[in-house]
């Protein structure tokens, strides 16, 4: 039943017949999407071959997804509103598609598609078709900004889109199958950091009908009175709608929906007056509204089928009515089920919506199929960046000192975050770890969102803050995601062991930006933007369970015209790739950086020239005196393997003066991709020229080995690759010994150098012999004094 204030709202019969016009409209279309080829507006009887071979689609969810829409397009347009909706149940793609048809704005990017009987057979004909549109909410639907092949990711989207848009209000069609999520769990916390002065609201609107595709849904069996606690404790509001006689159910929706926009009004005013006033509101905020919608799965289908109950049970999921092709007696069910909503009510003989369907839709770019919100693109400005020289630390010779990348790198985001005071159009989140990853300068331009209570031992919490921490990877990936795709910038920074646990959500997001590209009327957004700190070589005090580098193996088995992996040595070429994956559009940037001192190799000139060409030959670092071809290369990507690699080169010109060693340095891991596969690949005279095709090449790699192998697989020159790397021997321990025992030391590296170059197994002998030796004294030593030697604690470069 409905809430008492609910029932302040009473919907004219007028308003109550045009809303249920509009949403009877909805399912058939949903419906027709599901089951017809060709006879759309049921101008004669049903045949066979009316309907299509394959049967796709998920109905089950379709009917309450058009309620919520027709009952959102009523108060955008009575309330002049700009809103958007995130689709959890994003399976329910013919509900979407169905909506935003009516409302126009499908054939405005499908010109194609018109709103007519042609366009009609048309949406029909292409739904889950060899060359059509798929089944759930993707990129190809207007007015999306969700992926919905996957769920729980809905109310975090729902949240980020909602940051720094502060006229506007996102609905989020939260699923009882999503609700069981992990992510979707912990996304009713999100409030938490919602400020109502600057950022918009988020209604959510939990609907329970029932099922899953075979079992139960959890929230909906639920008693009453525990669900209501449930959401209450969240921090909601709950309003609730229930029922399967339409007509009821419409006037407790628009009564809910009007009762909840409201409330959400009260709560932006009193914040924002407050906030004008230069203090904040005085006892605690109210709990933001929420909606709970209990109608049956498969609302308005076939009740049974083969005498087996349908509507409201699980059968409903997806496809309620099988073999119709093939069943006559099905194919009658399906024509009085389709005939059911009246259609010729609801469309003139052209096959055009008729005015009372459309009168509750609203105009130009408040139509949810229209707001430019779902195209983010459309409201991207590009990001105020400070010149780098401001940041870039002097470097007068290589090694000659030391500094903290991502502290160097704070400074430069943290002049970002002022420059943005003003647009609020860029965030940083993490889970709990900006400080640890040395970003902290952040908090000199602004503090970490917190909207609850706050103790006198807490620092840099504040209602307005930009940078967002919460101990959920989950949430830092949805809230970044929603604040992408709604045309605003920003970065998450991560430990390296433990970004793992988006893995599923970065796929859909790549996935979406790949479709995205293909589509002109998608505008380009920014870049999804990872920083990959406290990475594998420098967890010796976390331990072998902090100790993972395969993000990048990852990414990089994706689509190579959106995926991105960079590896900077020092703190300078850091800076100039975070220059260029704010400025980037449409990609996923992975850059994996430490954060421990670590020696600065380039200035800024030679920084911005090395990251330009993705991988280079370091001639300061070498022996080659271009007479002749080198010996051997020395190559390597990451900071600790660009280290111990310029030792090694060190030992070499010590120990094997004779011999011409070249050391190349990769930053962007894509280069050693051909070019036909990866658009920063290398041609093969280039990649030829840099390892050349003959000569052994000993690659020092950040991560796991045969990554490199794969991607450098087809090179002329890969029977003579041999490459060191992190092989899941892990533990706590020492910084050296953490690369001593994944065989990727100096010393290895040399032994490597001695039996790969020709005629050095004999003559270097003694010279393989010493290496072996100062890792055996390396064992004994770190497990006697608990700490590395002292010719590499204290190793610098000398070339």
């Amino acid at each position: 039943m409905a809430d008492p204030a609910q029932r302040l709202h009473v919907l004219p019969d007028d308003e109550l017949a045009a809303l249920d016009a509009h949403w009877r409209a909805a399912n058939y279309l949903s419906a027709g999407q599901i089951y017809l080829l060709d006879n759309p507006l049921l101008t004669r009887p049903l045949r066979p071959e009316d309907v299509k071979p394959r049967l796709l689609g998920h109905w089950g969810t379709s009917p309450g997804l058009n309620l919520v829409h027709t009952h959102l397009n009523r108060v955008v347009k009575a309330r002049n509103l700009d809103a958007l909706c995130v689709w959890g149940p994003g399976h329910g793609g013919p509900a979407v598609l169905a909506n935003s048809w009516l409302d126009g704005s499908y054939s405005e990017v499908y010109p194609d598609v018109p709103r007519d009987a042609h366009g009609m057979a048309r949406l029909f004909r292409q739904f889950s078709f060899p060359g059509g549109v798929p089944s759930h909410v993707a990129p190809e639907t207007p007015g999306s900004v969700h992926e919905g092949g996957e769920l729980g990711y809905s109310l975090a989207h729902a949240y980020g889109a909602a940051l720094d848009n502060p006229s506007l209000l996102v609905t989020c069609v939260v699923g009882d199958g999503e609700a069981e999520t992990g992510p979707l769990a912990a996304s009713w916390h999100s409030h938490a950091f919602l400020d109502p002065v600057h950022d918009g609201a988020v209604l959510p609107v939990l609907h329970l009908n029932g099922y899953k595709i075979a079992n139960p849904a959890l929230l909906a069996r639920l008693p009453a009175g525990r669900l209501d606690a449930l959401l209450r404790g969240y921090g909601h509001a709950p309003l609730y709608v229930s029922g399967d006689d339409p007509r009821q159910v419409h006037r407790e929706m628009a009564a809910a929906m009007d009762t909840a926009v409201e409330s959400i009004a009260a709560i932006q005013r009193t914040a924002r007056e407050a906030a004008a006033a230069g203090g904040t509101p005085e006892g605690e905020r109210p709990p933001w509204p929420m909606i709970v919608l209990r109608t049956p799965k498969g609302w308005t289908g076939p009740a049974e089928v083969d005498g087996k109950p349908v509507e409201g049970t699980w059968r409903a999921h997806q496809v309620p009515l099988s073999g119709v092709r093939e069943d006559a007696g099905r194919l009658r069910q399906l024509e009085e089920w389709l005939r059911s909503y009246r259609p010729d009510e609801l469309f003139d003989a052209d096959g055009r919506p008729v005015p009372a369907v459309l009168a509750c839709v609203p105009e130009g770019g408040r139509r949810l199929g229209a707001t430019p919100h779902a195209n983010g693109g459309l409201l991207l400005r590009s990001l105020p960046l400070p010149p780098l020289e401001r940041h870039a630390v002097a470097v007068d010779k290589p090694g000659a000192a030391r500094h903290e990348p991502t502290a160097v790198l704070g400074g430069f985001l943290e002049e970002v975050m002022a420059a943005t005071a003003d647009r609020r159009d860029f965030r940083v989140v993490g889970p709990d770890e900006t400080a640890s990853n040395r970003l902290q300068a952040l908090y000199g331009a602004t503090d970490k969102a917190w909207q609850i209570a706050t103790l006198p031992t807490d620092e840099h919490l504040g209602p307005h803050g930009r940078v967002m921490e919460v101990l959920s990877e989950h949430l830092c990936q949805g809230w970044l995601e929603g604040y992408l795709l709604t045309g605003r910038h920003g970065l998450f920074s991560c430990y390296e062991a433990f970004v793992h646990i988006v893995d599923s959500m970065v796929n859909q997001h790549i996935k979406w930006l790949k479709v995205s590209r293909g589509l002109p009327w998608r505008r380009p957004v920014a870049s999804l933007n990872y920083l990959l700190t406290s990475h594998v070589w420098r967890q010796d005090h976390n331990g072998f369970s902090h100790q993972d580098p395969g993000f990048v193996d990852h990414v990089l088995n994706k689509s190579p015209e959106v995926v991105r992996v960079y590896l900077p040595p020092d703190a300078n070429t850091l800076l100039a790739v975070t220059d260029h994956v704010l400025r980037s559009r449409d990609h996923v940037n992975v850059i994996v950086a430490g954060k421990q001192p670590c020696y600065d190799w380039l200035d800024l000139d030679a920084a911005r020239a090395h990251c330009a060409r993705g991988a280079g030959i370091w001639e300061w670092a070498g022996t080659e005196d271009g007479s002749r071809d080198p010996d051997v290369v020395l190559a390597c990507a990451g900071d600790v393997p660009t280290h111990e690699v310029l030792a090694a080169a060190g030992l070499l010109r010590q120990h094997l003066p004779d011999v011409a060693v070249r050391v190349v340095n990769v930053v962007d891991m894509t280069r050693l991709m051909p070019y036909d596969e990866h658009p920063h690949g290398m041609p093969d005279h280039a990649y030829d020229a840099l390892f050349t095709r003959d000569k052994p090449v000993i690659f020092a790699y950040h991560g796991y080995p045969w990554l490199v192998h794969r991607l450098a697989y087809r090179r002329a020159g890969h029977s003579n690759l041999h490459v060191r790397g992190y092989k899941e021997s892990g533990s706590t321990t020492t910084p050296f010994d953490m690369v001593v025992r994944n065989d990727l030391d100096r010393y290895r590296l040399v032994m490597d150098v001695v039996d790969r170059v020709p005629g050095l197994a004999v003559r270097a002998a003694a010279v393989r012999q010493a290496m072996a030796d100062v890792r055996t004294r390396h064992h004994a030593w770190v497990r006697e004094h608990g700490v590395d030697l002292p010719e590499v604690a204290e190793w610098r470069w000398t070339g």
